[in-house]
């Protein structure tokens, strides 16, 4: 294992005995509670650690700075545990708004819940049962990673103040952009097709830039006593990384092979997720074309051959280029702002290894 990988072998560690914990709490109330803290440890499971990765990075380039390397202590492995729990809420919510049936290649936790329902034989509507018991799945969730963070910032000492805060930030933020994201697929019609592009960009900034990079940062960075010139810098160059990340994942949502991202192609289309891509086609279709592009998108019955005609209408639009020269000029803005920057040399290599991780994707 490399040095790399051990700070993440200890976060995929530390979740596993936070779920024995609350398996353990949870033990006499019941068959039907096991459930749900099993579909919880399920939910979990997999993932790249993106978050935990990007808090790990923010305490070591800050750590580093002004002392040798050195093992991350207990309240930071904590922390990036803590957001990977959050991040599992996210998905949970995230795949019922939008009905997504699958999730890493496995049915979706409302999915799931529902063929669980099924499968014991109980009475009742079992789709309403799935999506009510995954709303509460991404409650529970919710407060896991608000425990295991307290549990962590109990060792962190002065410092604890100012990781709470950033944690807090983050969770209003992405909760903002993801109701926008709903709202857009609604209120898109009422805004001129120039400002379309603005808003999703808006939108990526909110529900994925903030939450998936620089805030992740932000925390292990407070973890590590940054100064408001390292928060700077780590927040110059997170900002623009997460909006090359989420346009990449933009990119994967309508082009993706569902054996590397585990959701089928075109999932986006079938959603009606008003991105950039979107946005950017309709700017310079004709009024023919954009109509039939607005009435196909969001159906979610599109067969294979009107996803490739979807696809194919992006592509020729130049909407794809466009984007693509987007997420460049985001990932060079990101690099940039670790030129000079008070950081540790190892920690900024690494930062660097995580950019190029986070945009150059098939998954």
């Amino acid at each position: 294992m490399s040095a790399s990988e051990a700070p993440i072998e200890a976060v995929s560690q530390r979740l596993d005995n936070f779920i024995s914990d609350q398996r353990a709490g949870a033990a006499d109330l019941g068959a039907e509670a096991a459930l749900l803290i099993d579909s919880a440890a399920t939910s979990v499971t997999g993932g790249k650690r993106l978050r935990g990765r990007f808090c790990l990075a923010g305490w070591r380039a800050v750590e580093e700075a002004s002392r040798p390397a050195s093992t991350p202590p207990a309240s930071v492995i904590a922390a990036a545990a803590a957001l990977e729990i959050f991040h599992a809420a996210a998905l949970v919510h995230d795949d019922l708004i939008d009905n997504s049936d699958t999730r890493r290649g496995r049915p979706s936790a409302h999915r799931a819940l529902e063929h669980l329902h099924r499968r014991a034989g109980w009475i009742g509507d079992a789709a309403a049962f799935g999506r009510s018991a995954a709303i509460l799945l991404g409650d529970l969730l919710v407060a896991w990673s608000d425990d295991l963070l307290e549990e962590g910032l109990e060792a962190a000492g002065t410092n604890a103040g100012a990781a709470r805060r950033e944690y807090a930030t983050m969770r209003r933020e992405v909760t903002l952009g993801q109701f926008l994201d709903v709202a857009e697929e609604s209120a898109f019609a009422s805004e001129s097709d120039d400002r379309h592009a603005e808003r999703a960009l808006r939108v990526a900034s909110l529900k994925s830039a903030r939450y998936s990079v620089q805030q992740p940062l932000a925390i292990g960075a407070a973890l590590a006593g940054a100064d408001a010139q390292q928060r700077q810098a780590l927040a110059a160059f997170g900002h623009p990384l997460g909006m090359a990340f989420q346009l990449r994942d933009d990119v994967l949502g309508v082009f993706g092979n569902e054996r590397e991202t585990g959701k089928p192609s075109g999932d986006d289309l079938r959603e009606g997720k008003r991105t950039v891509l979107i946005a950017y086609a309709r700017e310079v279709l004709d009024t023919p074309s954009r109509r039939i592009l607005d009435e196909l998108l969001g159906d979610p019955h599109l067969d294979e051959g009107q996803i490739a005609s979807l696809q194919q209408t992006i592509v020729d639009s130049g909407a794809l280029e466009r984007v693509e020269t987007l997420i460049a000029d985001f990932a060079r803005e990101a690099d940039r702002a670790l030129v000079g920057a008070r950081l540790g040399h190892a920690a900024v290599s690494d930062l660097r290894e995580l950019a190029r991780a986070a945009t150059v994707r098939v998954t």
